[in-house]
């Protein structure tokens, strides 16, 4: 009985000075948006940063995300919130951010990136820093870029009426765009006609005829079951990378010590690497699905997946010569890519020699 009492007053004593020790409090709170839902591949990757920033930090970095349109509603009410130190984190796609930094529109440009391969050694390398410098400028100094993530694979081109194996085959159908120039001289130049719809509005669009086909990504194609609104044919062209940006305040990120710098920087590689990974695992049940429900895939062959690039290639001209900047950051990213495509080269005859 006298042990039994001795360890009931030490685990008294215990708890007394664990209610009386302050509690610490982080010195830094980042607050994050996503426009999009807990199902897409950004919330995938936020959850990644948030845990590794929290833990790295030893609870110095907190991390509150808001997922919606609870703190601002679109990318340039949202990268306004970020500029004046309201939201310290936002994700945009090119076309939320196109308004405020045109250049990124870059990645509604088709065929510069060949596949995933490409695509990720390009966004971990100097690219980068030509857009970040370039938004550091553009915003006065007050939204920096902190890294180029994915957000559901790679635009195809899918319709309802029929396999689409070359751009000729395009002529004629009603593709859906966004209400935005670079998109629409792109379907323009492929011989379709471009027809700019909401996207809340692109199921009953597809249902009533009103535009033949789109410009997605299979996991958006199911998870809006377009499949319902009779879209069923599906053409692998791979013609643009999803590209995700991630925004922050510069301020806010300037007011850390360089450590905790150091590990916000490598919390957003963290969530890169999961964004780059949560599309594919994903497609791979959606591709499955929209094949069972009688969906048709058809993949370009080289030769016709040249066809499409060459058609394509007035819209290059386009933007280099009406969007600011535009110039400077395609260069870039094409010469990101040879260098990619050529180091990727290296390293498959290293590994099968």
């Amino acid at each position: 009985m006298r042990e039994l009492c001795k360890v009931i007053l030490v685990a008294l004593a215990g708890l007394f000075m664990l209610a009386s020790s302050p509690i610490v409090a982080a010195d830094y709170n980042l607050r994050v948006v996503l426009n999009s839902d807990i199902n897409d591949e950004d919330y995938d990757g936020v959850v990644v940063f948030k845990d590794y920033v929290e833990s790295r930090s030893n609870g110095l970095i907190s991390v509150e995300i808001f997922v919606g349109t609870t703190l601002c509603a679109n990318g340039a009410e949202c990268l306004q919130g970020v500029s004046s130190g309201n939201i310290d984190v936002y994700i945009s796609t090119s076309g939320g951010a196109a308004n405020i930094f045109p250049y990124v529109q870059i990645f509604d440009l088709p065929y510069l990136l060949s596949d995933d391969r490409v695509a990720e050694m390009v966004l971990t390398g100097d690219f980068v820093d030509v857009i970040r410098r370039k938004a550091l400028e553009d915003s006065n100094g007050t939204i920096r870029l902190m890294t180029i993530g994915n957000t559901g694979g790679w635009r195809n081109f899918a319709n309802t009426v029929k396999v689409v194996k070359t751009p000729a085959d395009l002529e004629g159908l009603k593709i859906r765009t966004i209400n935005a120039e670079l998109p629409q001289v792109l379907v323009k130049s492929l011989g379709a006609s471009a027809t700019p719809i909401a996207w809340p509005e692109l199921f009953t669009s597809l249902q009533t005829g009103v535009v033949n086909g789109s410009k997605n990504g299979i996991t958006d194609i199911m998870g809006m079951k377009f499949p319902d609104a009779g879209l069923r044919f599906v053409t692998l062209d791979g013609h643009a990378y999803m590209g995700a940006l991630w925004w922050m305040s510069n301020d806010k990120f300037m007011a850390m010590p360089e450590d905790l710098r150091v590990v916000v920087a490598n919390g957003f590689n963290e969530l890169q690497q999961a964004t780059f990974a949560s599309p594919k695992r994903k497609s791979i049940q959606a591709y499955s699905e929209f094949v069972e429900i009688g969906g048709s895939i058809y993949v370009p062959t080289p030769e016709e997946k040249q066809m499409f690039k060459d058609a394509a290639a007035p819209v290059y001209d386009w933007f280099k010569e009406n969007v600011q900047g535009g110039e400077e950051v395609f260069n870039a990213i094409v010469s990101s890519a040879e260098a990619a495509q050529a180091e990727i080269d290296r390293l498959n005859a290293a590994a099968i020699n």
